[in-house]
């Protein structure tokens, strides 16, 4: 170590930043590899970075996107969002919703994904079919369901007409209206965790189950011993990317409820949209906008903590 403290093996203490660069810039890769990245740099820090830091900013100020006038208000948007309930709520229905659609299309979808397996024929058909909804646009599924379950004509409440049930007004009941959106948030993602799944069941290793099987272990025994640990890290990326759909849906809840009845699948991207669309309050919205961005790093972390020391006692 040098006196300054540093390394006088640092090949830029002797000779600089610039003639280490050219030192290592030789055969001209550094130039190559500067001129493929910055691109990408510049449009991830102007569509990405600057709005991420933009909008923290924004939170911690009362503006209404248009006067010239932008106090400082520090936290103040997020207790009054707090303190009118309004926060509150948001972010118990998101979760409610999250963790319904999150756990419910993985524990489905790997339900279907192990019978789609077991097939002798037919498996890239069923694939393509159960893959649609994943690609289908939002707000055209949404509409379809608003269809589905309307109270009159609604071919849901038809069909439990038929065997003598009268089916209730789904998408205007406090008690149904937040389980109709998460049944449909579990369709929409079925698909996707379903080819998932059987990706991760194609890439498991053959001699594991061939093993499994001289054991005398059974079917069941098989999926539980075997099959389950060997897809928890398929497990962990599906609720993850589930946590995070879940906290963002906004179009799906917007077409089929628009937040009601009363406030009951008023989910935090319908809050963002009224606080920054329909009250003009920029600073209110940003809050929100970082509740949310919270609120799914705490959870993801969470879920890789959780998920990592059960793979390490798989492991060990």
């Amino acid at each position: 170590m040098g006196e300054d403290g540093s390394s006088r093996d640092d090949p830029s203490s002797r000779l600089g930043v610039t003639g280490w660069y050219r030192k290592r810039n030789r055969l001209g890769d550094l130039n190559a590899a500067l001129i493929l990245v910055v691109p990408t740099l510049i449009v991830l820090g102007v569509f990405t970075l600057w709005p991420i830091i933009y909008s923290g900013y924004l939170s911690l100020i009362q503006w209404d996107g248009l006067s010239q006038d932008r106090p400082f208000v520090g936290l103040d948007n997020f207790v009054r969002l707090w303190q009118s309930g309004e926060l509150a709520q948001s972010v118990q229905v998101t979760l409610i919703y999250t963790f319904g659609v999150a756990v419910g299309s993985v524990a489905v979808g790997l339900a279907v994904a192990l019978m789609i397996s077991r097939l002798a024929h037919g498996q890239s058909l069923y694939r393509s079919v159960y893959f649609l909804p994943a690609v289908t646009a939002t707000v055209a599924i949404s509409v379809v369901w608003g269809l589905l379950l309307d109270p009159g004509s609604g071919y849901v409440n038809v069909a439990l007409r038929q065997v003598g049930i009268q089916g209730p007004n789904w998408l205007r009941s406090t008690t149904f209206a937040l389980p109709a959106v998460i049944l449909v948030g579990i369709w929409k993602q079925l698909g996707f965790n379903v080819v998932v799944f059987l990706a991760g069941m194609a890439a498991m290793p053959k001699e594991v189950f061939e093993a499994a099987e001289v054991d005398g272990a059974g079917g069941w025994k098989i999926i539980r011993s075997v099959t389950f640990p060997l897809l928890a890290p398929v497990t962990l990326l599906l609720l993850i990317m589930g946590v995070i759909n879940g906290f963002l849906v906004f179009d799906q809840v917007f077409v089929l409820t628009g937040g009601g009845p009363l406030g009951t699948t008023d989910v935090l991207g319908m809050l963002l949209y009224r606080r920054a669309f329909q009250f003009f309050d920029l600073g209110g919205a940003s809050a929100v906008g970082w509740v949310m961005f919270s609120l799914v790093a705490a959870i993801t972390l969470v879920q890789w903590r959780f998920y990592g020391t059960g793979a390490r006692g798989i492991g060990g």
